[in-house]
């Protein structure tokens, strides 16, 4: 018996806004105060004319469509515990400013039964449908112990 479900093509999902909040708190959880992400003055100064969103932001978001996916069933068995074991081809191909909102595409591309792990295709798209960034993402289901749901006596 497999210890996961999950369909080829499956998709989920996950759209939002960027707002100057999300850049600060990320800034502050992170540390990553760079002028191009909080220095309005600086960054007229760039080509991109004003800031930016942290790249790793969006990684984030991908992680939030990856955790959609899972509560749409891809984790429907509950001898095994979904975890992610990580992001390849990570690119960030366009800015993503403050006011853009962004589309996240999670996308089951690969499913390698053997090994209980699924790959997905992950894109971002901003309000015009400019692909801002992709990724490809990693999920491995771990077995659970059989005696994991009882109590300890």
């Amino acid at each position: 018996m497999d210890v996961f479900e999950a369909e080829l093509g499956g998709e989920v999902r996950f759209a939002k806004t960027i707002g100057e909040t999300d850049i600060y708190l990320f800034a502050g959880i992170t540390g990553d105060f760079a002028s191009n992400h909080v220095n309005e003055e600086v960054m007229k100064r760039s080509s991109y004319g004003r800031r930016i969103a942290h790249g790793v932001l969006l990684v984030g978001f991908m992680s939030t469509a990856s955790s959609l996916s899972i509560e749409k069933g891809l984790a429907k068995l509950e001898d095994a515990t979904p975890v992610s074991l990580g992001y390849d081809r990570v690119r960030f191909l366009a800015p993503v400013f403050i006011g853009d909102t962004i589309e996240v595409s999670y996308r089951i591309a690969e499913i390698d039964r053997e090994r209980a792990r699924t790959r997905a295709k992950i894109e971002v798209k901003n309000q015009d449908g400019e692909l801002v960034a992709v990724a490809e993402h990693i999920m491995k289901w771990v077995k659970n112990p059989k005696e994991a749901g009882l109590a300890a006596e």
